[in-house]
């Protein structure tokens, strides 16, 4: 398969700078699971579109600091994206970011988390039964950084995962969109940086709940196969 990964992160900071971008996480990822298939990383926070989405077999859509009700130029393009994606029923999968943007562009809304921050390792209780997946475990540990959540789902979207304080953690629609609130492409080195590089930011209480979180870590052999069962399953007669 041929994915296009959309990729939204806007730190340019030395700390992302010297470690591997969203795309080339994702990338990995996919590569540890299905290593014929080929990945094309977009920008597009730089403005760097895919010309033809009929080229690509599915898309990844990136997690990012921005928040989907920034004003910048590229958000509104790629909601415009992510609409023509949908027309054409390609197979399309968001990570917190981009599971917040594929539901705001589709109908849903996107709110601050009442609860605050959900960083570092989350335990995610799957709801019902993902459909891709012929086994899904009650249970399974994620990697999480955000302050905002999807707060209504798109029209005809179904909840199939829950995490603290997040009652839509992850949904699908129909068999061509799947999203997680959280991160499956980030590894257990990634996170440990991450939360003490954004310490100061997040706040004292924060920081000391993630670290003590990080004694577990994420599932990332099952977060892997969720994402390429998922595209194999999509595209299915």
């Amino acid at each position: 398969m041929h994915i296009a990964i959309l990729m939204t992160n806007t730190d340019e900071s030395e700390f992302s700078r010297t470690r591997p971008g969203d795309g080339e996480k994702f990338s990995t990822l996919i590569a540890e699971h299905r290593e014929d298939w080929v990945c094309s990383v977009f920008s597009v926070k730089d403005y760097e579109f895919p010309n033809d989405i009929g080229e690509f077999d599915g898309f990844i859509i990136t997690g990012s600091p921005a928040s989907v009700h920034g004003e910048d130029p590229w958000i509104e393009r790629l909601f415009e994206l992510i609409r023509d994606i949908e027309v054409a029923k390609i197979p399309m999968f968001g990570a917190c970011f981009g599971h917040q943007a594929i539901a705001l562009a589709l109908g849903g809304k996107v709110s601050r988390n009442p609860g605050g921050w959900v960083h570092g390792l989350a335990q995610v209780d799957t709801v019902g039964k993902y459909p891709f997946l012929s086994d899904t475990p009650e249970t399974f540990g994620t990697y999480a950084s955000h302050i905002e959540q999807v707060s209504q789902m798109p029209a005809g979207a179904e909840i199939i995962a829950a995490g603290p304080g997040c009652k839509i953690g992850g949904y699908v629609l129909d068999r061509h969109v799947f999203t997680t609130q959280y991160h499956p492409e980030m590894t257990d080195g990634f996170i440990t940086d991450l939360v003490e590089e954004v310490a100061d930011y997040v706040g004292k209480d924060v920081t000391e709940t993630a670290r003590e979180s990080l004694k577990g870590s994420a599932d990332r052999t099952f977060l892997g196969e969720q994402i390429t069962c998922f595209f194999e399953w999509a595209v299915a007669d």
